[in-house]
């Protein structure tokens, strides 16, 4: 996020693209909601009429994957109708002619017929943004998780620069994280092109610093693989050992029977978790790993906050905090780590190597955490980024952006479109909840789907009907609902039983590998 949640009370204006947050994030949408109360303007685009749209002054129910053609349209009309920043543009961005020459060719009307908003409503979420300043924008993985993810979010960016809220208070491109601490792995460098505190690898100076550090002779200079380059090197042998830390790829990554020959093909797979998975049942070792409440450490949400874990319980059995097995393992490696506890860590490696944590210390972490960028000891954290329109790179780059459709869309043997997302009553692959007893609220997976396309199908709310992409088929219950538009199909991934990702298409964003799981062909059956 460039900007904080404490802001959310008194923001004046809240975009929402592709993030239902009532579910995935419902602290933040309390946020929201909040200030919607005390007077804030609210706009939903989603293809669900999901439950904050009932609260938004302007709707957009927007047809998935047609996310940049929308946004185009927007700025379409803020230069056509000279509403956009032109002072904040000048001053801190450029490459506007480059923007201005793509969107210009997305007028409302074409923007309406991509993406399924009206024009007049693409007109009047343009100028009420325009009018109302500054103006938040949020989204999560419904932006993301398409083949076109990287273009999604650069047009979120182009957006909000145009309409100069960037730099400011209440404001900023603020995506909210799908899972705890996501954040925190990123800015400790679970990247494969980054050093700890995104610290390039192409640049010869970090190489040199680590190398220092870590006691090594070289460091690639190239970025590693991502995760389904990985998997698919398990199948062709470039991959012979796989270490899976706290993923449970078997229920969660796209095409299941898919991925699970690719774990099958791994010569030495290990498992470092918490319980056991569907994917430990691949391994040839797992690592029984202590919990979040089980060890001490740091966790950095959304909003760049670093704040403390304290430890309340000892682990059961064997199991041990992961930097104390990552650290047995480099041991018998020949390698003898000095940090032993993670305060040491922190304070003695990651603030101490990361410019951006340099005055980030655990003493300094009682009260409510510190945010980064935080350079010294002195510095209070940064509440928001690119303070005064001063960008990290210097300027803002704007990017003409061309909309792409879905890898894979409907057609007369497929004739829906599968979007999947996550409910409110569990977490991810429920590897935490399905333990924990709220399977008395949420016992089992549904494909939501319209009033008129159940009316079609002769398809009652509750009844068990077979939803099949070409990977594959689920049985699960029908849900009949109005938040869903004619010709979508919506399901979640917690359950192994209907879990969406039996149907899923792994195909990925080209650069940020980022899988397309919002959008997919599938057909309904009735059970008979």
């Amino acid at each position: 996020m460039t900007n904080s949640f404490g802001e959310f009370e008194n923001a004046k204006l809240f975009f929402l693209i592709g993030t239902n947050m009532t579910e995935a994030h419902p602290v933040a949408s309390y946020f929201v909601k909040r200030a919607v109360k005390k007077g804030a303007k609210l706009i939903v685009a989603d293809p669900r009429k999901q439950a904050l749209a009932d609260k938004a002054h302007i709707f957009a129910q927007i047809k998935v994957g047609s996310d940049v053609a929308f946004l185009n349209g927007i700025m379409n009309v803020l230069i056509s109708e000279d509403l956009y920043d032109k002072k904040f543009v000048e001053e801190n961005c450029e490459n506007f002619d480059e923007l201005k020459k793509t969107v210009m060719e997305y007028t409302p009307e074409r923007a309406s017929k991509i993406s399924g908003v009206p024009v007049e409503t693409i007109r009047e979420i343009a100028r009420t943004m325009a009018s109302i300043k500054p103006g938040m924008l949020c989204y999560t993985l419904g932006i993301t998780e398409h083949t076109c993810g990287k273009n999604n979010v650069m047009s979120t960016s182009n957006l909000q620069m145009l309409l100069g809220n960037l730099g400011k208070e209440n404001a900023g491109v603020n995506p909210l994280r799908g899972q705890n601490n996501v954040q925190g792995a990123c800015d400790m460098g679970a990247l494969p092109g980054v050093f700890p505190g995104y610290q390039g690898v192409g640049d010869p100076a970090n190489r040199e610093k680590f190398m220092k550090a870590w006691g090594v002779d070289s460091l690639p200079g190239k970025p590693g693989l991502m995760i389904p380059d990985m998997m698919a090197g398990l199948v062709t042998k470039k991959i012979r050992a796989f270490y899976i830390f706290g993923e449970n790829l078997a229920n969660t990554e796209p095409n299941i029977t898919h991925v699970e020959h690719e774990l099958a093909s791994a010569e030495f797979l290990v498992c470092n978790d918490i319980f056991p998975t569907e994917t430990t049942r691949f391994a040839h070792v797992v690592f029984p790993a202590a919990a979040w409440c089980e060890d001490d450490g740091t966790f950095t949400s959304s909003e760049r906050r670093v704040n403390r874990v304290r430890k309340i319980k000892d682990a059961p059995g064997l199991a041990k905090p992961n930097w104390w097995i990552f650290k047995e393992i480099a041991k018998r490696m020949g390698h003898e780590w000095q940090s032993n506890s993670s305060q040491e860590i922190w304070d003695n490696e990651v603030s101490v190597f990361a410019p951006a944590y340099g005055g980030i210390k655990y003493s300094r972490l009682e009260n409510g955490g510190l945010q980064w960028p935080c350079p010294n000891m002195d510095h209070p954290g940064t509440k928001f980024l690119h303070k005064d329109g001063k960008f990290s790179r210097g300027k803002g780059l704007f990017k003409g952006i061309e909309w792409t459709p879905p890898a894979e869309v409907e057609d007369a043997e497929y004739p829906f479109v599968l979007s999947t997302g996550r409910r409110l009553f569990h977490y991810h692959s429920r590897t935490q909840t399905g333990r924990s007893g709220l399977d008395a609220m949420l016992s089992e997976e549904t494909a939501d789907i319209s009033p008129i396309d159940a009316a079609k199908l002769g398809i009652a709310d509750r009844e068990y009907i077979i939803v099949s992409s070409r990977r594959g088929s689920v049985k699960v219950r029908a849900r009949v609902t109005e938040q869903i538009p004619p010709g979508l199909v919506w399901m979640a991934f917690h359950f192994r039983e209907g879990n969406a990702n039996w149907l899923t298409n792994n195909v990925f964003d080209p650069e940020t590998k980022t899988a397309e799981y919002k959008a997919c062909a599938v057909k309904l059956e009735k059970v008979v």
